[in-house]
């Protein structure tokens, strides 16, 4: 179907299962049509958003306010390489150990 230039797209059941696949996932039969219907739905909802007149409606960052809260920063006395080092669970003489990752 043709609307308003754009093709409808649709999900079919080997796309389902490719994704299913690339994200090692075993579906049953049962689930694969189900996703399949699901899948569909959700692009049929977006067809319909499509056709809203977003014309005079501005363009958002964030659909809600969002307020960053900082404190002031305070310089203090740094710890001390003991005090860093207190509870780290692995250290050797004066730094942190950690594993190697190659």
């Amino acid at each position: 179907m043709e609307e308003k230039g754009r093709a409808e797209k649709h999900i079919s059941r080997r796309e389902v299962e490719h994704v299913a696949w690339l994200a090692r996932i075993e579906l049953s039969e049962e689930e694969k049509e189900l996703y399949t219907q699901q899948f569909n739905q959700i692009l049929a909802y977006f067809g319909k958003l499509a056709e809203l007149n977003t014309e005079e409606v501005p363009p958002e960052l964030h659909v809600v306010s969002l307020v960053n809260v900082y404190r002031d920063d305070k310089v203090k006395k740094p710890l001390s390489r003991g005090e860093a080092l207190k509870n780290a669970p692995k250290k050797r003489e004066e730094y942190f150990e950690a594993p190697k990752i190659l």
